[in-house]
Protein backbone atom coordinates (compact mmCIF):
# COMPACT_ATOMS: atom_id res chain seq x y z
CA UNK A 1 0.00 0.00 0.00
CA UNK A 2 1.45 3.37 -0.99
CA UNK A 3 1.62 6.38 1.32
CA UNK A 4 -1.01 8.12 -0.81
CA UNK A 5 -3.49 5.22 -0.72
CA UNK A 6 -6.57 5.95 1.34
CA UNK A 7 -6.72 3.80 4.45
CA UNK A 8 -7.37 3.76 8.19
CA UNK A 9 -4.85 1.80 10.25
CA UNK A 10 -5.51 0.83 13.86
CA UNK A 11 -2.61 1.31 16.26
CA UNK A 12 -2.45 -1.29 19.05
CA UNK A 13 -3.99 0.34 22.13
CA UNK A 14 -3.72 3.63 20.29
CA UNK A 15 -5.35 5.86 17.69
CA UNK A 16 -6.55 5.46 14.12
CA UNK A 17 -4.01 6.60 11.52
CA UNK A 18 -5.83 8.07 8.52
CA UNK A 19 -3.88 8.29 5.27
CA UNK A 20 -4.69 9.55 1.81
CA UNK A 21 -6.14 13.05 2.33
CA UNK A 22 -9.55 11.78 3.44
CA UNK A 23 -12.05 14.61 4.16
CA UNK A 24 -13.13 14.91 7.81
CA UNK A 25 -16.31 16.62 9.00
CA UNK A 26 -19.03 16.64 11.65
CA UNK A 27 -22.66 15.68 11.13
CA UNK A 28 -25.48 15.81 13.67
CA UNK A 29 -28.46 13.49 13.98
CA UNK A 30 -31.52 15.65 13.36
CA UNK A 31 -34.92 14.71 14.80
CA UNK A 32 -38.55 15.61 14.05
CA UNK A 33 -41.18 16.88 16.47
CA UNK A 34 -41.76 13.31 17.69
CA UNK A 35 -38.08 12.91 18.51
CA UNK A 36 -37.44 10.47 15.66
CA UNK A 37 -34.12 10.55 13.81
CA UNK A 38 -34.95 11.76 10.31
CA UNK A 39 -32.03 13.69 8.82
CA UNK A 40 -28.32 14.34 8.87
CA UNK A 41 -27.28 17.93 9.53
CA UNK A 42 -23.91 18.91 8.10
CA UNK A 43 -21.53 20.71 10.41
CA UNK A 44 -17.88 21.60 10.70
CA UNK A 45 -15.47 20.73 7.90
CA UNK A 46 -11.88 20.19 9.03
CA UNK A 47 -8.93 21.36 6.91
CA UNK A 48 -7.77 18.59 4.60
CA UNK A 49 -4.68 16.73 5.83
CA UNK A 50 -2.70 14.04 4.06
CA UNK A 51 -2.26 12.05 7.29
CA UNK A 52 -3.88 12.48 10.70
CA UNK A 53 -4.54 10.48 13.89
CA UNK A 54 -8.02 10.12 15.37
CA UNK A 55 -8.56 9.37 19.05
CA UNK A 56 -10.28 6.10 19.88
CA UNK A 57 -9.69 5.96 23.65
CA UNK A 58 -12.20 8.74 24.31
CA UNK A 59 -9.82 10.67 26.56
CA UNK A 60 -8.18 13.14 24.21
CA UNK A 61 -8.54 16.81 25.07
CA UNK A 62 -8.02 17.63 21.40
CA UNK A 63 -10.84 15.64 19.86
CA UNK A 64 -11.16 14.36 17.30
CA UNK A 65 -7.39 14.08 17.15
CA UNK A 66 -5.11 11.95 19.31
CA UNK A 67 -3.10 13.78 21.99
CA UNK A 68 -1.41 10.73 23.52
CA UNK A 69 -4.00 10.23 26.25
CA UNK A 70 -4.28 6.53 25.39
CA UNK A 71 -0.83 5.96 26.89
CA UNK A 72 -1.62 7.88 30.07
CA UNK A 73 -4.97 6.19 30.75
CA UNK A 74 -3.83 2.66 29.91
CA UNK A 75 -6.35 2.27 27.10
CA UNK A 76 -7.09 -1.31 26.11
CA UNK A 77 -7.94 -1.14 22.43
CA UNK A 78 -7.96 -4.87 21.84
CA UNK A 79 -9.94 -5.69 18.72
CA UNK A 80 -12.70 -8.17 19.51
CA UNK A 81 -14.92 -7.92 16.42
CA UNK A 82 -15.65 -10.92 14.25
CA UNK A 83 -13.65 -11.11 11.02
CA UNK A 84 -16.45 -12.83 9.12
CA UNK A 85 -18.15 -11.09 6.17
CA UNK A 86 -21.13 -9.06 7.35
CA UNK A 87 -23.63 -11.21 5.43
CA UNK A 88 -22.61 -14.19 7.56
CA UNK A 89 -23.47 -12.22 10.70
CA UNK A 90 -26.82 -10.98 9.38
CA UNK A 91 -30.44 -12.00 9.70
CA UNK A 92 -32.54 -11.71 6.54
CA UNK A 93 -35.96 -10.06 6.25
CA UNK A 94 -37.77 -10.86 3.01
CA UNK A 95 -39.99 -8.60 0.92
CA UNK A 96 -41.55 -8.69 -2.54
CA UNK A 97 -38.94 -6.53 -4.33
CA UNK A 98 -36.27 -6.07 -1.69
CA UNK A 99 -34.81 -8.16 1.07
CA UNK A 100 -33.04 -6.70 4.06
CA UNK A 101 -29.98 -8.01 5.86
CA UNK A 102 -29.48 -6.94 9.46
CA UNK A 103 -26.19 -7.43 11.32
CA UNK A 104 -27.32 -6.33 14.76
CA UNK A 105 -23.83 -6.62 16.24
CA UNK A 106 -22.82 -3.50 14.31
CA UNK A 107 -25.68 -1.30 15.59
CA UNK A 108 -24.63 2.24 16.55
CA UNK A 109 -28.17 3.22 17.65
CA UNK A 110 -28.51 6.15 15.27
CA UNK A 111 -32.25 5.30 15.16
CA UNK A 112 -32.98 6.22 11.52
CA UNK A 113 -34.52 2.76 11.06
CA UNK A 114 -37.42 3.41 13.47
CA UNK A 115 -39.80 5.95 11.82
CA UNK A 116 -42.79 4.84 9.70
CA UNK A 117 -43.13 1.57 11.57
CA UNK A 118 -39.53 0.48 11.13
CA UNK A 119 -37.61 -0.84 8.13
CA UNK A 120 -38.28 -4.45 9.16
CA UNK A 121 -42.00 -3.92 8.57
CA UNK A 122 -41.62 -1.67 5.54
CA UNK A 123 -39.58 -4.27 3.65
CA UNK A 124 -42.73 -6.41 3.48
CA UNK A 125 -44.26 -3.63 1.37
CA UNK A 126 -41.20 -2.89 -0.76
CA UNK A 127 -43.20 -3.20 -4.00
CA UNK A 128 -45.24 -0.15 -2.99
CA UNK A 129 -43.79 2.83 -4.96
CA UNK A 130 -44.50 5.18 -2.04
CA UNK A 131 -42.92 2.99 0.61
CA UNK A 132 -39.85 1.80 -1.32
CA UNK A 133 -37.97 5.18 -1.34
CA UNK A 134 -38.75 5.76 2.35
CA UNK A 135 -37.45 2.29 3.17
CA UNK A 136 -34.26 2.80 1.18
CA UNK A 137 -33.55 6.20 2.73
CA UNK A 138 -33.90 4.81 6.24
CA UNK A 139 -31.52 1.97 5.38
CA UNK A 140 -29.02 4.36 3.75
CA UNK A 141 -29.09 6.65 6.78
CA UNK A 142 -27.85 3.78 8.97
CA UNK A 143 -24.23 4.91 9.41
CA UNK A 144 -22.94 1.56 10.66
CA UNK A 145 -24.10 -0.39 7.62
CA UNK A 146 -25.90 -2.75 9.98
CA UNK A 147 -28.79 -2.63 7.52
CA UNK A 148 -28.35 -3.34 3.82
CA UNK A 149 -31.13 -3.48 1.21
CA UNK A 150 -30.78 -5.95 -1.66
CA UNK A 151 -32.54 -5.99 -5.03
CA UNK A 152 -34.21 -9.39 -5.39
CA UNK A 153 -34.02 -9.31 -9.20
CA UNK A 154 -30.30 -8.64 -9.47
CA UNK A 155 -29.11 -9.89 -6.09
CA UNK A 156 -27.06 -6.71 -5.72
CA UNK A 157 -26.92 -4.40 -2.73
CA UNK A 158 -28.75 -1.08 -3.15
CA UNK A 159 -26.28 1.33 -1.57
CA UNK A 160 -25.90 5.12 -1.41
CA UNK A 161 -22.99 6.57 -3.37
CA UNK A 162 -20.42 8.01 -0.98
CA UNK A 163 -17.12 9.60 -1.82
CA UNK A 164 -14.45 8.37 0.62
CA UNK A 165 -14.92 10.51 3.73
CA UNK A 166 -15.00 10.39 7.52
CA UNK A 167 -17.76 11.92 9.63
CA UNK A 168 -17.80 12.52 13.38
CA UNK A 169 -21.35 11.91 14.59
CA UNK A 170 -22.98 14.13 17.20
CA UNK A 171 -26.22 13.09 18.90
CA UNK A 172 -27.63 16.06 20.87
CA UNK A 173 -30.96 14.35 21.50
CA UNK A 174 -29.09 11.73 23.54
CA UNK A 175 -26.66 14.32 24.92
CA UNK A 176 -23.59 12.55 23.61
CA UNK A 177 -21.06 12.28 20.82
CA UNK A 178 -21.40 9.30 18.52
CA UNK A 179 -18.90 7.17 16.60
CA UNK A 180 -16.61 7.76 13.65
CA UNK A 181 -18.59 7.20 10.45
CA UNK A 182 -16.38 5.85 7.66
CA UNK A 183 -17.92 6.15 4.21
CA UNK A 184 -17.14 5.13 0.66
CA UNK A 185 -15.27 1.86 1.05
CA UNK A 186 -12.15 3.07 2.86
CA UNK A 187 -9.99 0.09 3.93
CA UNK A 188 -9.71 -0.38 7.70
CA UNK A 189 -6.53 -2.24 8.69
CA UNK A 190 -6.25 -4.11 11.99
CA UNK A 191 -3.32 -3.51 14.35
CA UNK A 192 -2.07 -6.95 13.30
CA UNK A 193 -2.01 -5.86 9.65
CA UNK A 194 -5.12 -7.76 8.59
CA UNK A 195 -7.68 -5.75 6.59
CA UNK A 196 -11.30 -5.88 7.66
CA UNK A 197 -14.00 -6.45 5.05
CA UNK A 198 -14.31 -3.29 2.96
CA UNK A 199 -17.79 -1.83 3.38
CA UNK A 200 -19.53 1.28 2.12
CA UNK A 201 -20.68 2.28 5.62
CA UNK A 202 -18.83 1.53 8.87
CA UNK A 203 -18.83 3.11 12.33
CA UNK A 204 -15.69 2.93 14.45
CA UNK A 205 -15.67 3.46 18.21
CA UNK A 206 -14.25 6.74 19.51
CA UNK A 207 -15.52 6.60 23.11
CA UNK A 208 -13.19 3.72 24.03
CA UNK A 209 -15.95 1.63 25.61
CA UNK A 210 -17.13 -0.63 22.78
CA UNK A 211 -17.10 -4.38 23.35
CA UNK A 212 -16.89 -4.86 19.57
CA UNK A 213 -13.73 -2.90 18.82
CA UNK A 214 -12.79 -1.42 16.47
CA UNK A 215 -16.47 -1.00 15.65
CA UNK A 216 -19.07 0.97 17.57
CA UNK A 217 -21.60 -0.97 19.64
CA UNK A 218 -23.49 2.11 20.91
CA UNK A 219 -21.84 2.21 24.33
CA UNK A 220 -21.27 5.93 23.84
CA UNK A 221 -24.94 6.22 24.86
CA UNK A 222 -24.35 4.31 28.10
CA UNK A 223 -21.20 6.22 29.01
CA UNK A 224 -22.64 9.61 27.92
CA UNK A 225 -19.46 10.19 25.96
CA UNK A 226 -18.84 13.77 24.93
CA UNK A 227 -15.91 14.70 22.73
CA UNK A 228 -13.89 17.70 23.87
CA UNK A 229 -12.75 19.45 20.72
CA UNK A 230 -9.52 21.33 20.29
CA UNK A 231 -10.39 25.02 19.97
Amino acid sequence: MTETAQSITIVKNGPLIVRGSIPLSVQTIGVNDEGEAVKWIEGKQYPLQAVYSLCRCGQSKKHPFCDGSHAKCGFDGTETAERLPIVELSKTYDGPDIYLTDAKCYCALARFCDPHGGVWNMVKLSDDPEIRPVLLQEVWDCPAGRLVAWDKKTGEAIEPKFEPSIVLIEDPQKHCSGPIWVRGGIPVISADGTPYEIRNRVTLCRCGASHNKPFCDARHLLTHFKATEDK
